[in-house]
């Protein structure tokens, strides 16, 4: 026999509490419990596992098989590296991001993409309409194989999917399920947790790959219980300012592949497109020498890019001096100019600095740091550095300059540019970079990366 009770849960880490207080215990927000209705049985659900026989033994690691199910690829390069190859049977996938970014256009455009696949898509937020004309507008695609349903019932999406047996799960998005089980609004922490575990469940026994859209609150989590995320196999984060025309797929989470790789799309009109090379996109070739620009070979997972570093040096026009980062962290750019100011004898105390990664880009590879002292010297002594020079390597506090790993990827990818000379931490003999048609100028310390630049 069913009882129901009544219990708070807040609605940021999923605690319950037996009364309502104004702040959680668990996580320190405030004012984010809500008072829910839950039901209890007192007899077993019956739930068992994936699959798994009721009364299931205990067997051997090296008696447990491994069916050889083969990832199925999106048709998109730039997502198929994010996830590590494709997607893998029975797995779920958590797509999180700002409203606009371009989650709906991206699952939307490998829905019409795999043409040998039957996809399930279902909308919660969209009619079939609206989802017909965000085809349209993308243009090229089978549309055949992709069946469009606008349901926001738990069991009524279950009921479809065994009626059509897909070969992919879409969900846009997951905070717009709601089940009968539970009493409380769609969205709140217990109608978000029991919808995941039923699309859970059926994902793994059918072996059938889901993909599900989710909503992230104002301090960019996503939004919902902190458990939902380790439920899912994969959690992946569509960054990007929408000022900005490109965007960044990062793998937050990724139970089959590494979370240090990276997709760049550009938005336009016709929906995302893949950069393919980002470097000759992220460069701006100007007609004349600028002071204040860096060019950083930087890297993101396995990819090397180069990226363009602007900074702006000038005299503070009011008593306080400013500091401003684009994309880079603030706390590491003033470690930089106290560096600048401490070791290589610059004075920036009473100077306005304000720095930028072109683009849009938010890079946290410290192989950028001597690209960054490089562009703020080079806006402060208003002298450009040549436009055939990149740079690579890290800056110590006491003023040295540190290897950064994978430096013959970051070589590559310059000399592949048309780079003349990239400067770089000291690196010992058994490294090999005559094979690259570029000149490598090693340097220990900052002073001899601005002598060679500046002199």
């Amino acid at each position: 026999m069913a009882k129901t009770k009544s219990v708070f849960v807040c609605q940021n880490c999923g605690t319950e509490s037996p009364k309502w207080v104004g702040k959680c215990f668990s996580c320190g927000e405030w004012n984010t419990f809500v008072e829910e209705m839950t039901t209890t049985k007192t007899k077993s659900t019956g739930r068992s596992g994936f699959g798994v026989a009721e009364h299931s033994k205990p067997v051997p690691l090296s008696d447990v098989t491994v069916a050889d199910l083969p990832r199925l690829t999106t048709g998109n390069h730039e997502l198929d590296r994010v996830l590590g190859g494709g997607l893998v049977p029975g797995a779920i996938v958590l797509l999180g991001g700002e409203p606009g970014i371009g989650k709906s256009t991206l699952v939307l455009q490998m829905a019409l993409h795999l043409p040998k696949a039957k996809i399930l898509y279902v909308s919660g937020e969209e009619s079939p309409q609206q989802i017909k004309l965000r085809a349209e507008r993308i243009k090229d695609g089978a549309v055949e194989n992709c069946f469009i349903v606008s349901e926001v019932s738990l069991e009524r999406v279950l009921t479809h999917i065994e009626n059509q047996q897909p070969d992919v799960l879409i969900i846009d998005s997951v905070q717009t399920l709601e089940t009968e089980r539970v009493e409380s609004a769609p969205g709140s922490v217990a109608q978000i947790r029991e919808c995941t575990a039923g699309i859970l469940r059926v994902a793994k026994e059918k072996n059938l790959p889901a993909l599900l859209i989710g909503h992230i609150n104002k301090d960019g989590h996503l939004a919902g219980p902190k458990v939902l995320e380790h439920m899912v196999d994969v959690v992946l984060q569509f960054e990007g300012d929408r000022n900005h025309m490109y965007r960044i797929l990062r793998a937050i989470k990724n139970r089959f592949g590494s979370t240090h790789e990276i997709g760049i799309f550009e938005m336009q009109n016709n929906g995302l497109r893949e950069v393919s090379n980002p470097s000759e996109l992220l460069l701006a070739r100007h007609g004349e020498l600028l002071s204040g620009v860096g060019i950083a070979a930087a890297l993101e997972g396995m990819r090397p890019f180069l990226i363009e570093v602007q900074a702006l040096a000038s005299s503070a026009a009011y008593g306080t001096p400013q500091r401003s980062c684009t994309g880079f962290d603030m706390r590491r750019l003033n470690m930089l100019l106290a560096v600048l100011e401490k070791r290589a004898g610059f004075k920036l105390a009473a100077k306005d600095v304000f720095l930028n990664i072109a683009g849009g880009l938010k890079v946290n590879d410290p192989a950028i740091d001597l690209a960054v002292v490089t562009s703020v010297l080079s806006s402060n002594m208003d002298m450009a550095v040549s436009p055939e020079i990149c740079l690579a390597g890290e800056v110590g506090l006491s003023g040295e300059i540190r290897p950064v790993t994978r430096i013959d990827q970051r070589v590559g990818e310059a000399a592949k540019l048309g780079f003349k000379t990239i400067i770089i931490p000291t690196y010992p003999k058994g490294v090999d970079f005559d094979k690259f048609d570029i000149k490598v100028h090693q340097v220990t310390k900052i002073e001899e990366a601005f002598r060679f630049l500046f002199a």
